[in-house]
C-alpha cells in the first residue's frame, strides 16, 4: 500500500507583488531545472532530454497563465489567495 505525504508550501492571502514574488520565483526555478537538465543531456549524450522537453513548454504556458492571473488582480487591486500543497508518495519501481 501506498502512502502519501502531504506537505504545505504556500497558504494565504498575498498583495499582487507578494504573490508574484512567490510563484515566479517557484516556476523559474521549475524552469531552470528542466532546462538544466536538458543541457546536461545535451553535453554528455549529444541529445536533448525528454522529459525536460515536453515539460518546458508547458511550464512556460503556465506562468504566461500566471502573469494573466495577476495582471487581473493588480488591475481590480485584489489581494490573491494561495494554497499550495506538495503530494509525496513512495513508489517500488
Amino acid at each position: 500500500m501506498k502512502k502519501t505525504e502531504k506537505l504545505k508550501l504556500i497558504e494565504g492571502k498575498f498583495s499582487h507583488d507578494d504573490a508574484r514574488d512567490i510563484l515566479m520565483n517557484i516556476f523559474s526555478a521549475k524552469l531552470k531545472f528542466h532546462e538544466l537538465k536538458n543541457f546536461s543531456s545535451q553535453e554528455r549524450f549529444g541529445k536533448n532530454d525528454e522529459t525536460a522537453q515536453k515539460r518546458i513548454p508547458k511550464l512556460e504556458q503556465e506562468i504566461e497563465r500566471l502573469h494573466k492571473i495577476l495582471a487581473t488582480a493588480q488591475d481590480k487591486q485584489q489581494k490573491l489567495i494561495i494554497h499550495s500543497e506538495i503530494q509525496i508518495t513512495l513508489s517500488g519501481d
